[in-house]
């Protein structure tokens, strides 16, 4: 199955969003390590559980599309089986 333009999109973001969270947090320790390591731990935890909430969203504005798209073929089937047994 080809994927669509939308979909597409969302797989590199997803990705690219995952690359975000891995350096990310690494750049995010080097900087606050300064300020001690318990701090810089703290914050960089904060830092993941807000991208995995992100993620989260891309990943859940992916699904719901999906089941958009299935509940529309679920309705044309109905239609067309409801035409068929009201004639």
């Amino acid at each position: 199955m080809q994927k669509d333009r939308f979909e597409r999109i969302i797989s590199f973001l997803l990705g690219a969003s995952w690359a975000i969270v891995v350096f990310g947090a690494l750049i995010t320790f080097q900087l606050f390590f300064f300020l001690g390591l318990s701090l810089a731990l703290f914050i960089t935890i904060i830092f993941i559980v807000i991208s995995f909430f992100l993620i989260l969203a891309l990943d859940a504005f992916r699904v719901n599309r999906e089941k958009l798209y299935e509940s529309k073929k679920q309705t044309e089937l109905l239609e067309k089986i409801y035409s068929k047994h009201t004639k």
